[in-house]
């Protein structure tokens, strides 16, 4: 599913607060020009990262988990402000993994800033790295004929996500074997896709990009309300021309949507 607009697209704005300053000269990303860009544009490092709590934590007192937790809760509060960050609890829903930081910014010093404080807390010391994919933005390789215009998925330059209640993530990986199709090809079965997709109408996908970056090709987000939903959307796409080209996808995590302080909670 990964690279598709199969399902509602992210809309073109934001809810993060928009970063104006430039990068330093020792940020990994910037204004990069890419192949299928008229002008140089800006793309957003991503992460998502997956930990567990160490067992330990939840036998320390309970004085001790209250003041490592409200000391977490600023640093996430803190780094809020200076990017995009979404918090879930897995919770119920995953037995290796507690909960899952969605983070992503223009420059990877705020990125890694964040991470970094976050490691220098007392609970930083309990947090567990369960799994960890980093990807990034790009315009999609291919267009949706159901939206007259978008032919090069510009939307996807910048996440935004809404207020669903669930977020399904997955790395995503292709065979070689259609990356060895002609573009058209690969774009018929995509237009099947998509149109398949396009029933699911409470399901919005955010596609992140991890060429070279990371183990997968893509990262794949779905927001969704309706767990149900998701999983017919799934279920019918595995119908597809393209889904025979899948090499990979899995590890899933169905991720519950909740405040920086509930998923913290949520540990013990």
């Amino acid at each position: 599913m990964a690279d598709t607009a199969a399902v509602s697209s992210a809309p073109t704005v934001s809810s993060a607060p928009t970063v104006s300053s430039a990068p330093t000269a020792s940020s990994a990303v910037g204004a990069i020009r890419v192949r299928d860009a008229s002008a140089p544009v800006r793309r957003q490092l991503v992460r998502f990262a997956f930990y567990r709590i160490d067992l330990a934590w939840r036998r320390l007192a309970r004085d001790a988990r209250r003041a490592q937790l409200a000391e977490a809760l600023g640093v996430l509060d803190r780094h809020a402000a200076r990017l995009l960050l979404r918090t879930y609890t897995l919770v119920g829903t995953r037995g290796d993994a507690d909960c899952m930081l969605w983070a992503a910014s223009e420059d990877a010093d705020r990125l890694h800033a964040m991470f970094r404080d976050l490691n220098r807390t007392g609970l930083g010391g309990y947090l567990v790295p369960a799994y960890s994919y980093t990807s990034m933005t790009k315009r999609s390789l291919y267009f949706d004929k159901t939206r007259p215009g978008n032919r090069g998925g510009s939307e996807r330059l910048v996440l935004a996500p809404g207020a669903a209640r669930f977020l399904f993530v997955y790395p995503f990986v292709k065979t070689r074997a259609w990356w060895a199709l002609p573009s058209d090809e690969r774009q018929r079965m995509m237009d099947e896709h998509i149109r398949v997709g396009r029933d699911f109408v409470g399901v919005k996908i955010n596609t992140t990009y991890s060429f070279g970056l990371d183990d997968q090709e893509f990262v794949v987000a779905f927001e969704a309300d309706s767990a149900a939903e998701f999983l017919d959307c799934v279920q019918a796409l595995r119908d597809t021309e393209a889904s025979a080209y899948t090499l990979r996808d899995v590890p899933s995590f169905t991720c519950m949507a909740v405040t920086p302080q509930d998923m913290l909670a949520a540990l013990g």
